[in-house]
C-alpha cells in the first residue's frame, strides 16, 4: 500500500506543476518563514519511508486527524503546515540523501538576511528550483489540508515591517560639532546638553557627526582612559608665530565620534572657563587647531557647526586662514545659546592671541565700541548661517532690550538668522525609569504616583507632610537673569497655609541669603537648599505641583521641558523658549500646558501663579488632565533635529 501511495507522487509532479502556476510566485513570500520549519525538518526525514503510511491514513480519513494513535501523524501535520512554506525549499532531499539535505537547509534560511535588505534577483533563482518541489510538496498534502495550507501562506506579510528598510532623509550630509562643553565628559550648562543630544538625534537624520572639544584635565579618568590617539602636529598661532602642541585623542559612544584637542599648557585647568585673560587665548587656539585637525585626519565635512563665543572664530579662520586648504570649502552655522557671553578683550591682545590679519578688526567685524575686539560679533558676520535656541529669541535679540549691544549687527545679518528651540534627552528625562525617584510612573498613573513623590520629598525636606498642599518647586541658578528679584518680592504672599516652595540652585550671595532667610522663617512651608543636586533636582521634579521660571529673558530654557515631561506644571513668563514651548492655560477650551504672564512685573507672577492654585484647589480634574497632556507632549529632540537637517541642506544643497 505505501509503495503503491509513493509512485502517483512522484508520476503526478509535473502535472500539479503545471496545474499550479500561481505557486511559483509564493516560495517567494514563503522563504521568509522558511527558518522555523527547517527545525523540524528533520523529523519528517527520519520517518521519510514511513511517512507515507501515516499521511495515507490521513488521506482515507481526514476527520480523524486529531485522534491518531500514532504520533508522527500530528508532527507531520503541523510540521506541514509550516511545510507549505518550507517544503518548497527542502522536499528535493526525497531524491537525494535525506540527511545531507537537512543540513544543507540551514544554510539557505542564513542566506535570507541579506534578501530583507533589497536583492530580489538572486531570491529568484532558488524560486523557480523550488516551484517543483512544492508542487511534489502540495500533492502529498493537498488531499488532506490544501485550502488551509495557502490561508497559512499568507502569514508572511509579518516580516515585512523591516526596520532596516526604514527610509532616512537624503542627501546624506556630514557635520562637525565645535563647543566648549559636552555632556558627559563636561557640562556647566545648557550649551552641554545640546552638544549631547543633537549629534545623537541628527544621527538619526541620516548626518554623519564628529564632535570636537578640547581634553581638559576635569574629563572623567574614566573617559580618558579609553579614549584612541590618533596623532599630533605643531600647529603656529600667536602674530609672533609661535607653535603650539596639538594632539588628537578620539572616543566614540552611540554612533558619534568625539576628538579631543590635546595642550596641556591650554586645557590643564580644573574648570573649562576661568577668566577672559586666559580663556581668549585658550579658545582662538582652540578653534585654529580644530579646523587643523580635520585637515590633519582628511574628514572634511559639509557643514562646521559652532557654539557660543568660544568657538565663534572658527568661521572667521577657515574664511581668511584656511581659505585654501581641503576644509576650506566647508559652510559653517553659530548656534548662539545665549548673547550675553561674547568673548571682548581689547583689541591689541586679541590681535596677538588669534594670528588674524589686521583688516579684520574693523567696526563691521571684531571691533566694538572704541578699543575692544568682540569674538561672537565676528563669528556672527563670517558665520553662512546664524541660529538662536529658540524662535521667539531670535526675534528679541534684534532689539535694543536683549540685544546685548549686538542688536543692530544681527539685524544687519537678519537674512541668515533662524530660530529652533530645544529639545532634551527623554531617555535621560523619564519619569517612567527615573532610579532617582522613589517610585517611577507614566502618564496613566501620575496623578496617584506623584502624591506619593510629594509626601517622600515633604519628609526628606522638613515640611509639613500633606499631599493636598500645592508645592511649587524652584530649580535654577540664582542670578538675575533668572527673575529671582520676582520671586523674593512675592514669596512671603504665596504662604498662606496651603502653599509650599522648594528652591535648588546656587548663584549670587544675595539671593542665597533671600532664600535662606525664608526657610528659617516659614519653616515647614519653604525649604531652600543652596547647592546643586541631581538627584534632588529629580525629586522635585517628581514631586512638586507647579515649577516656576520667571526668568527676565531665556533663550531657550531646559527646565520647563523636563518640569512637563514628569507631569510638573510650568509657570513661566513670556519670553524666548518658554513661550515657545508652554501654551497658557485656556479654561473655556480646557487647553494648554502651563501659566504664563508677558510683563516683567511681580504683580503678574503673584497673578499666574494664583490662576493655577485656583484651578489646582477648585477644579483638580481639569488640573489632573493637563498633568497627563504634559507628559504625552512630544519635547525630544526628533523635531528639532529635523529642522536642523533642512538648514544644513539649505546651506549645501
Amino acid at each position: 500500500m505505501a509503495t503503491k501511495k509513493s509512485a502517483p507522487v512522484k508520476d503526478e509532479k509535473a502535472a500539479v506543476a503545471a496545474a499550479e502556476p500561481a505557486e511559483e510566485k509564493k516560495p517567494a513570500v514563503k522563504k521568509t518563514a522558511a527558518k522555523k520549519p527547517a527545525a523540524k525538518k528533520p523529523t519528517e526525514k527520519k520517518t521519510a519511508a514511513a511517512a507515507v503510511k501515516p499521511a495515507e491514513t490521513v488521506i482515507e480519513k481526514p476527520a480523524e486527524e486529531k485522534a491518531a494513535e500514532k504520533k508522527p501523524a500530528p508532527k507531520k501535520t503541523t510540521a506541514k503546515k509550516p511545510a507549505a512554506k518550507k517544503t518548497a525549499a527542502k522536499k528535493p532531499a526525497v531524491k537525494k540523501a535525506a540527511a545531507e539535505e537537512s543540513a544543507k537547509a540551514p544554510e539557505t534560511v542564513v542566506v535570507e538576511a541579506p534578501v530583507a535588505e533589497a536583492a530580489p534577483a538572486p531570491a529568484a533563482a532558488p524560486v523557480e528550483e523550488a516551484a517543483p518541489a512544492v508542487a511534489e510538496a502540495v500533492e502529498e498534502v493537498s488531499v488532506v489540508e490544501a485550502a488551509p495550507a495557502e490561508t497559512v501562506e499568507v502569514q508572511p506579510e509579518a516580516p515585512a515591517p523591516e526596520t532596516q528598510t526604514e527610509s532616512l532623509p537624503e542627501p546624506r550630509r556630514s557635520v562637525a560639532f565645535i563647543g566648549s562643553e559636552c555632556y558627559p565628559f563636561v557640562k556647566t550648562g545648557g550649551l552641554g546638553d545640546v552638544m549631547y543630544a543633537l549629534p545623537r538625534a541628527l544621527i538619526k537624520q541620516n548626518c554623519d557627526v564628529r564632535v570636537i572639544l578640547p581634553r581638559y584635565k576635569c574629563i572623567p579618568w574614566k573617559y580618558q582612559e579609553k579614549m584612541v590617539y590618533r596623532g599630533e602636529f605643531m600647529m603656529d598661532l600667536f602674530a609672533d608665530g609661535r607653535s603650539f602642541y596639538v594632539g588628537i585623542m578620539e572616543y566614540v559612544m552611540d554612533g558619534v565620534v568625539y576628538d579631543f584637542i590635546d595642550n596641556e599648557e591650554f586645557f590643564s585647568a580644573g574648570n573649562p572657563y576661568t577668566n577672559l585673560v586666559d580663556d581668549i587665548p585658550k579658545y582662538c587656539f582652540f578653534s585654529k587647531a580644530a579646523l587643523a585637525a580635520l585637515n590633519y585626519l582628511d574628514w572634511i565635512p559639509d557643514i562646521i557647526h559652532c557654539h557660543d563665543w568660544q568657538a565663534a572664530l572658527v568661521p572667521v579662520y577657515l574664511k581668511t586662514l584656511f581659505a585654501g586648504t581641503r576644509v576650506g570649502g566647508a559652510k559653517t552655522m553659530l548656534t548662539i545659546h545665549n548673547l550675553r557671553f561674547q568673548g571682548i578683550y581689547s583689541i591689541p591682545a586679541v590681535k596677538y592671541w588669534s594670528g588674524l590679519p589686521d583688516h579684520l578688526f574693523n567696526i563691521d567685524v571684531l571691533k566694538q565700541g572704541y578699543n575692544d575686539a568682540n569674538l561672537m560679533k565676528a563669528g556672527l558676520a563670517y558665520a553662512d548661517m546664524i541660529t538662536t535656541v529658540s524662535n521667539t529669541y531670535a526675534g528679541e535679540i534684534q532689539t535694543g532690550f536683549y540685544g546685548e549691544n549686538l542688536d543692530a549687527h544681527l539685524r544687519h545679518h537678519s537674512g541668515k538668522l533662524r530660530g529652533i528651540v530645544n529639545g532634551i534627552d527623554v531617555e535621560l528625562w523619564d519619569s517612567s525609569t527615573d532610579k532617582l525617584l522613589p517610585v517611577c510612573y507614566g502618564a496613566a498613573d501620575a496623578v496617584e504616583k506623584k502624591k506619593q513623590i510629594k509626601r517622600d520629598l515633604q519628609e526628606k525636606l522638613g515640611l509639613e507632610q500633606d499631599e493636598n498642599k500645592f508645592v511649587i518647586g524652584l530649580i535654577s541658578r540664582l542670578t538675575n537673569q533668572k527673575g529671582l528679584d520676582l520671586v523674593n518680592a512675592i514669596l512671603p504672599e504665596l504662604i498662606d497655609g496651603n502653599t509650599q516652595v522648594v528652591v535648588l540652585g546656587t548663584g549670587e550671595p544675595w539671593y542665597e541669603d533671600a532664600f535662606r532667610y525664608y526657610e528659617n522663617s516659614y519653616k515647614g512651608s519653604v525649604c531652600s537648599n543652596i547647592m546643586y543636586d541631581e538627584g534632588r533636582a529629580h525629586q522635585i521634579y517628581g514631586g512638586a505641583d507647579a515649577l516656576l521660571v520667571p526668568s527676565l529673558f531665556e533663550p531657550c530654557g531646559l527646565t520647563q521641558l523636563i518640569a512637563m515631561r514628569y507631569g510638573t506644571v510650568p509657570i513661566v513668563r513670556e519670553t524666548g523658549g518658554l513661550k515657545d514651548t508652554v501654551e497658557p492655560y485656556n479654561r473655556f477650551a480646557n487647553s494648554g500646558n502651563g501659566f504664563t504672564f508677558d510683563r516683567y512685573e511681580s504683580g503678574l507672577l503673584l497673578d499666574a501663579i494664583n490662576r493655577a492654585k485656583t484651578l489646582y484647589f477648585t477644579d483638580r480634574e481639569h488640573w489632573d488632565e493637563m498633568v497627563v497632556r504634559d507628559m504625552k507632549k512630544d519635547v525630544s529632540w526628533d523635531q528639532s533635529a529635523l529642522q536642523y537637517r533642512a538648514l544644513y541642506v539649505e546651506l549645501r544643497p
